[in-house]
């Protein structure tokens, strides 16, 4: 398998940018039938790993010096957009409005602090499997590090908790199984030994992630014609 990563990376990566666009685009169009909180937070999270695919994709067929700048805006996006999964979380959940507007709250200071985590990433220059990308440094602030820990494992357990719940009170596994192959996707890479595959391991999981959503978005939209 990791054979096949390191040879074949650089068309998976494309194939994997084009499946969250269209996951993305899914998303928003749901969102734009019902005007649900929940389904803009999925489609802006999907809209963050679209971005997120594609610069990574980039680096396969251009190396030149603008590739920092928006591997910066990666890292920004990333920690912008990933704390949008606590709101998901209370809204499938049905939460009333005073525990809703704490979750938002919450989550605005995680994204302030994400945001921040993104700008002050010292990157540097990385490759493998014929993709450039750039990666955070051991320059970066500790600070850094740990706020990217927390937005990389502290968002997904949640998710991973209320989708049990939602499936034990709606009978649906999506919002499980979107936190659950996320996770399961992340850990595979430190699983197995391949740390330096652990970004092209992990979105085959963000693939799982936001098609889960998406069934899930559909299926509530359905339940509510």
């Amino acid at each position: 398998m990791r054979d096949f990563l390191i040879q074949y990376g650089s068309i998976l990566v494309w194939i994997i940018t084009v499946v969250n666009l269209a996951f993305c685009i899914a998303l928003l169009r749901l969102y734009a039938k019902s005007k649900s909180p929940m389904l803009l937070c999925m489609g802006l999270i999907a809209a963050g790993l679209f971005y997120d695919a594609f610069i990574i994709s980039l680096g396969s067929v251009y190396t030149g010096p603008a590739l920092l700048y928006i591997s910066q805006l990666r890292y920004v996006s990333h920690g912008g957009l990933i704390p949008l999964i606590f709101p998901i979380c209370a809204y499938a959940l049905r939460a009333r409005k005073p525990v809703l507007t704490g979750v938002w709250i919450f989550t605005a200071v995680v994204i302030a602090a994400g945001i921040a985590e993104g700008f002050a990433s010292v990157l540097e220059r990385e490759e493998i499997g014929g993709i450039i990308r750039y990666v955070s440094s051991d320059s970066s602030p500790a600070w850094a590090e740990t706020i990217s820990s927390i937005l990389s494992y502290g968002t997904v357990v949640p998710l991973i908790i209320c989708g049990i719940i939602v499936w034990i009170k709606q009978k649906t596994p999506y919002l499980f199984l979107s936190g659950f192959l996320m996770f399961a996707f992340s850990a595979l890479g430190p699983a197995t030994g391949n740390f330096d595959l652990i970004f092209l391991i992990s979105m085959l999981g963000e693939i799982c992630m936001t098609l889960f959503f998406y069934l899930y978005g559909r299926r509530t939209l359905t339940l509510a014609a």
